[in-house]
């Protein structure tokens, strides 16, 4: 079993950052991928960044250049910086982790453990 919280998020205006984190607990030792996928109302979820084991990340085609995966192994935590928000970055934010490697997340294939979610709000 693995649980996940997740922390960071909040209402930021357009061009704004915002930094999430994502503290794993329970079984870590054999957590291969973690990332993070986002909601929109209406929407599916959908990838936003994966981390492997190996440091290799993954990102969604909408957020290269703006936002920042970033994993810390000795504290089982996943971060998601994120910079030049828009307003359709809104969403909620989950941390996903688990078995699968990273590169199968970006495939679209989640994880088994979710996070509870945090709201992202980007204003214009």
């Amino acid at each position: 079993q693995l649980q996940l919280v997740e922390s960071g998020g909040g209402v930021v205006q357009s061009g704004g950052s915002l930094k999430l984190s994502c503290a794993a607990s329970g079984d870590t030792f054999s957590v291969q991928g973690m990332g993070w996928f986002r909601q929109a109302p209406g929407e599916a979820r959908a990838l936003v960044a994966a981390i492997g084991r190996g440091a290799i990340t993954y990102y969604g085609d909408s957020v290269k250049g703006r936002f920042t995966i970033s994993r810390d192994f000795a504290k089982n935590m996943v971060y998601l910086e994120m910079k030049a928000l828009q307003p359709e970055d809104t969403a909620v934010y989950y941390c996903n982790a688990g078995l699968r490697a990273a590169y199968v997340m970006a495939e679209g294939t989640a994880n088994n453990y979710w996070g509870q979610g945090t709201q992202v709000t980007v204003s214009s």
